[in-house]
């Protein structure tokens, strides 16, 4: 099952007697991330993960504590047991972990911030921790919008790096100030991958992707084959003009298109839709001869520039030999990761 922060959400705002565990503070070597989320029941782990190992472990052992007594707490753990010690971690860092018992309480602001994710509106989840005693904290939880969170009193400052809208430089924190610490996480949507063709290779590209945290768009001009039944993967499925419809996709550098239609005149008007717009990836299927024959006639016909050109992953996909349909959708699939992923990492001021 794929535990992407939408599914986490859905499942806090469906359950009854769960348990919110989120890395909010790392050190050194972790084996997970800050913002990092797990969701435990009376049984154990349900969803998400905070790094395994004895990480999880201590973490479930404080869920289970938060379930019985309903406090929350804020849980410091060091990954640095002796190594002759096989029960625990040699990572060397150290994590503060919020346990939180209170999300049903919390129901309507995950909710909010769901529902972000569904109308592609970025925002912010904002923590509250006020220590109580010991270990244990009180909270309290917002959604804030991006364009709420300018000038918005939250208990302390807001960095000057989260007042920019800037997607993908800004990464869960927690900061103090008067008397409190605060978590704010930002809430963005999902990378926009918008399918052109819905045949056997989109809709394979379509599985995965769902399965690769993309919000999927599928576009055909066929109601035969772009429908919720041929590919109920797709959060979106639209009728029409191919063409017509990826010009009418709004800009951002967010979107992913794959460009897998019927045939060259189809590929060649959803390129022509595409070309030179802002774009996370742009990639066609194709053999390299149909490549370079349509890379003359774009360039001919002042269609694209070289430098355009250049951005098109044609063929696409990466060169793992593939031949089935499922191969050619992997090879896809691993394409767009390795972009996102570099993208990501050029974010993070890391080369």
């Amino acid at each position: 099952m794929n535990y992407s922060f939408p599914k986490l959400l859905e499942i806090l705002i469906e359950g009854q007697g769960l348990v919110l565990a989120t890395i909010v503070e790392a050190e050194g070597s972790a084996p997970q991330v800050v913002g990092a989320s797990a969701i435990f029941s009376k049984a154990g782990l349900e969803a998400g993960t905070v790094g395994g190992g004895l990480l999880e472990a201590r973490a479930g052992e404080a869920a289970g504590k938060a379930l019985s007594d309903g406090k929350a707490r804020l849980v410091s753990i060091r990954l640095d047991a002796d190594p002759s010690d096989r029960e625990g971690a040699i990572c060397g860092g150290a994590v503060r972990v919020l346990v939180d018992p209170g999300v049903a309480r919390d129901r309507s602001v995950f909710e909010k911030a769901l529902e972000g994710f569904r109308i592609r509106r970025p925002g912010y989840l904002v923590t509250s921790i006020l220590a109580d005693e010991g270990d244990v904290v009180r909270t309290e939880r917002e959604w804030v919008s991006e364009a709420e969170v300018r000038g918005k009193d939250i208990g302390c400052p807001v960095p000057a790096a989260w007042d920019e809208n800037a997607a993908g430089a800004v990464r869960p924190r927690l900061i103090s100030g008067q008397g409190r610490l605060v978590f704010i996480e930002p809430v963005r949507p999902l990378p926009r991958l918008i399918i052109a063709g819905a045949g056997h290779v989109g809709g394979a590209v379509a599985r995965l992707g769902q399965l690769l945290d993309f919000s999927v768009t599928v576009i055909d001009d066929r109601a035969e084959y772009a429908n919720a039944k041929n590919i109920p993967e797709a959060d979106e499925i639209i009728v029409g003009e191919i063409g017509e419809e990826i010009r009418k996709i709004d800009d951002s550098p967010d979107n992913y298109f794959v460009i897998v239609t019927r045939g060259h005149q189809k590929d060649a008007e959803a390129l022509r839709g595409v070309i030179g717009r802002p774009a996370g990836y742009v990639g066609m299927i194709g053999s390299r001869s149909k490549i370079n024959i349509m890379r003359s006639e774009f360039l001919e016909n002042g269609w694209a520039t070289e430098e355009d050109w250049a951005k098109v992953h044609a063929p696409i996909g990466l060169d793992i030999g593939s031949k089935t349909v499922e191969e050619i959708a992997v090879s896809i699939a691993a394409e767009l990761v390795f972009v996102r992923s570099k993208r990501k990492d050029a974010g993070r001021g890391r080369t």
